[in-house]
């Protein structure tokens, strides 16, 4: 039987799909949420344990002044969030947060989501130190999230690996953001790059990796939002940008979702940048190692498409076709959206019910505490 809360909390993910919502960042939707979340837990879970802040400052006025030395001193199996408070500033490190330091927030402390920022250069083909080999494409990001409950909050990670200057390196992704983990929440933050970005995926194939992504901004060129995580991408800005030769080419998705399972869900987003028209792919379908079980997903709904995106927004994958796994739109709008087509699928009414937030998350409500 569907309690009060239930149903608020079902209210509140419909808001954030329904037609007509505001096509930029914002976070009233998970306000919302997070407040029907409140009224569930008060009826049916004890009082988590109280949050702990560690803090970091470059100039020492923090207790720690690297983001990977608070996160080291997160107790192993911790139940109480651990907010990481990041002062303002410009952090040149990688951090890992290990699979066992669940409940983790990277939270910026200054004025804006551009004033911290966590940022890194190695690529998929850069050397480790070690001499052990390179990165690759997962090993090169600069934040590396593992531990479920990760949350990152009002700040910046960057990837700004130089490719004109590596163009004889075999291997130029560069991730700036990798998450392998599940209920991971992801709340007014900037994540940048070229190729490969923003890696949302699962500790492995079996796993799952829900990732909810609010408020936020995604800029990158090819396939800048991967890997086979369950994830929504909600009043979001997602920026196309040019190639290191200038030139305007590429692809925003490259799913890599087990069968049965949710890929990608954009949604109430803006999609823009400085490109030319016509010049980016929605998407792609990524069969990871060749891996033809693999049922690629991304649904495009109640989305701003610039005249950046081409006509026909699907294309092939490593000799898979898109028109096997599953691509679609739903009411979107913009210069670059269009009507359906045998290139261009759109969901039903009823296809699009349950392609919405709430199937997503599947029961868990994302929270900031």
């Amino acid at each position: 039987m569907a309690t009060a809360a239930g149903t608020a909390l079902a209210a509140a993910f419909a808001a954030t799909t329904a037609t007509g919502a505001p096509k930029v960042p914002d976070t009233a939707g998970v306000t919302a949420v997070t407040a029907a979340a409140s009224s569930v837990r008060a009826e049916a879970a004890p009082e988590a344990p109280a949050a702990s802040t560690l803090t970091v400052a470059k100039d020492g006025s923090g207790r720690y002044t690297t983001v990977q030395a608070a996160v080291d001193a997160v107790p192993a199996g911790n139940t109480a969030r651990t907010v990481i408070s990041i002062a303002p500033g410009t952090y040149r490190e990688t951090v890992k947060v290990p699979a066992a330091k669940q409940n983790v927030t990277l939270q910026g402390s200054g004025p804006s989501r551009t004033s911290t920022v966590i940022v890194h250069d190695n690529a998929s083909g850069t050397e480790k130190p070690d001499g052990s080999g390179t990165y690759g494409t997962s090993g090169s990001a600069t934040v590396a999230a593992e531990a479920d409950g990760f949350q990152a909050r009002n700040l910046t990670i960057s990837n700004d690996f130089d490719e004109a200057s590596h163009q004889g390196m075999s291997g130029l992704q560069a991730v700036a953001l990798r998450t392998a983990a599940d209920k991971v929440f992801l709340d007014s933050i900037v994540t940048e790059g070229d190729q490969d970005t923003l890696l949302l995926d699962t500790a492995s194939k079996d796993r799952p990796g829900r990732v909810y992504m609010t408020g936020s901004s995604v800029v990158g060129n090819v396939d800048f939002v991967f890997g086979r995580a369950s994830a929504v991408i909600d009043a979001s800005v997602i920026t196309l940008k040019k190639r290191w030769d200038g030139s305007s080419a590429g692809y925003v998705t490259a799913p890599s979702t087990a069968a049965g399972r949710k890929g990608f869900l954009i949604n109430d987003c803006t999609v823009e940048g400085g490109v030319s028209g016509a010049s980016f792919y929605l998407g792609r379908p990524w069969h990871a190692g060749g891996d033809a079980s693999l049922d690629p997903m991304a649904t495009f709904r109640n989305t701003t498409l610039s005249a950046a995106v081409k006509a026909a927004p699907w294309t092939d994958m490593s000799g898979f076709s898109w028109k096997d796994d599953r691509f679609a739109e739903y009411r979107n709008s913009g210069p670059g959206s269009g009507p359906a087509s045998g290139d261009r699928p759109q969901l039903t009414d009823a296809q699009a019910a349950g392609q919405e937030t709430a199937d997503w998350l599947g029961g868990w409500t994302p929270s900031a505490s």
